[in-house]
């Protein structure tokens, strides 16, 4: 049974362990390995990738590439319970991405100085779909969805095999819906390398996104900094969620939620904080009874061992140490959630009040699952539609604004000794065009 711990009788090396994520530390060893599985594939592409795929996804493969006619006749096999679930999904997450729509700014910031910010879809953009013991067609849609909105011309899909060798018709009909115009066969960190350096057959791509576990995650930090590699949305990692409850809360629902999240992986961490004793013994014995119903429970239960309940003096110090965690997923199954959530600002993303189940979020309320793990909700935030873009600047200067303008500029640039820079502005300001061109203004003023 789940031990309830009291956070006031905890000194802070027993605070910090259970609150510590089960891979909160790469270790050195993973580095190498995921620097090794990078270097193969820069090396040899296409090869490497099927040949890691046979090794760690114990499928063997001729080609990296699905085509899209299979995926199409792929997808028309997908039950039309799991079509319809999916439409749901899909025009939720489509509605409320569709008003994040960037909207250009353009000012004149002094008489004859126009700045202007601008904003065009990424080029081409990799999708990663994480695979192993769940299909997950819901993170296609988290993807696919906002890249279709941004219209970004390449969007390419890339997961692991099944057991066949290809994908399930449920990730088939999402990618279709979503207009993906590309799919690839592998997974973990050769995939990340695949979509970063390009192979034969697969694209590399100006940005990477998608969750996996931690060789993933590593793999997708190493390529981003290699000398003109991808950019990546966010490091989100094994799933985790924290919630927060007091006695008006139903043991059950507290008790499921916690279980929704620990069955993602054995890496996935769930945490309880309460000052309901009462209520955290309840949640005690839901999760023990819940637990043994669940078919994934070997992998929920490895989960719960690194997981915590969590007696606090009050939901003032549960909100502390919610702010301290950053969790990636925030649940308040409280009497009167709208008291605190302004205070709850380092979360992935918040699920508010007892009808809320974090499973929403993961598949259909509208929101992006795709979220920041590891504490990163501190200075990272949840997938958007602005992260299928680039924003850029442009400005645009009048004679009469340079006149203006200039001898600020002259300034600066003197007072940073750096000539080229001030001759930039006085050579234009001393010459016959900039003469004539200023009349003309003023003679049309």
């Amino acid at each position: 049974m789940q031990q309830i711990l009291n956070w006031q009788t905890m000194d802070s090396a027993q605070r910090t362990q259970c609150l510590r994520r089960p891979v909160q530390e790469v270790s050195a060893a993973l580095r190498e390995q995921v620097a090794t599985i990078i270097a193969d594939v820069s090396t040899r592409g296409d090869a490497a990738l099927l040949e890691l795929t046979a090794r760690f996804d114990k499928v063997r493969l001729t080609q990296t590439e699905l085509p899209m006619r299979r995926v199409r006749a792929l997808a028309e096999q997908t039950p039309s319970n799991v079509k319809a679930a999916i439409d749901t999904a899909y025009n939720n997450i489509r509605c409320f991405h569709e008003a994040q729509q960037p909207t250009a700014v353009k000012v004149e910031t002094m008489p004859g100085v126009q700045c202007e910010q601008r904003f065009a879809a990424m080029g081409s953009v990799g999708l990663y779909i994480p695979g192993g013991s769940a299909s997950l067609p819901s993170t296609v849609l988290m993807l696919g969805v906002p890249a279709q909105i941004a219209n970004c011309p390449t969007r390419v899909l890339i997961s692991p095999p099944n057991s066949a060798g290809e994908l399930t018709p449920a990730i088939c009909y999402a990618a279709v819906q979503c207009g993906v115009t590309a799919v690839y066969l592998g997974g973990g960190a050769q995939a990340i390398a695949a979509l970063a350096m390009g192979t034969e057959t697969i694209p590399a791509v100006d940005k990477i996104f998608g969750p996996g576990n931690s060789y993933v995650t590593e793999a997708k930090q190493q390529v981003s900094q290699r000398a003109g590699g991808p950019a990546i949305d966010l490091p989100a990692g094994p799933s985790e969620l924290l919630v927060i409850a007091d006695d008006s809360a139903e043991p059950a629902f507290v008790a499921a939620d916690l279980l929704s999240q620990a069955e993602h992986g054995p890496d996935s961490q769930v945490i309880c904080l309460s000052p309901s004793m009462a209520l955290l013994e309840a949640v005690q014995v839901e999760l023990e009874s819940q637990l043994h119903a669940l078919p994934r429970r070997d992998i929920a239960a490895q989960a719960m061992a690194a997981s915590s309940l969590i007696r606090t003096q009050d939901l003032a110090e549960a909100v502390a140490i919610s702010e301290s965690y950053a969790p990636e997923h925030l649940s308040i199954q409280l009497s009167a959630p709208e008291t605190w959530l302004d205070q709850l600002t380092r979360a992935g993303s918040i699920f508010v009040g007892h009808y809320t189940p974090e499973s929403g979020g993961d598949y259909a309320t509208g929101t992006n699952h795709v979220l920041p793990t590891y504490g990163f909700a501190r200075n990272y935030s949840s997938l958007g539609l602005l992260d299928f873009y680039r924003r850029y600047t442009v400005q645009t200067v009048s004679a009469q604004g340079l006149e203006a303008l200039g001898s600020a500029i002259i300034d600066l640039a003197a007072e940073e000794s750096l000539d080229a820079h001030l001759r930039a502005v006085s050579l234009r300001l001393d010459s016959e065009r900039f003469s004539r061109d200023r009349a003309q203004q003023e003679s049309q003023s």
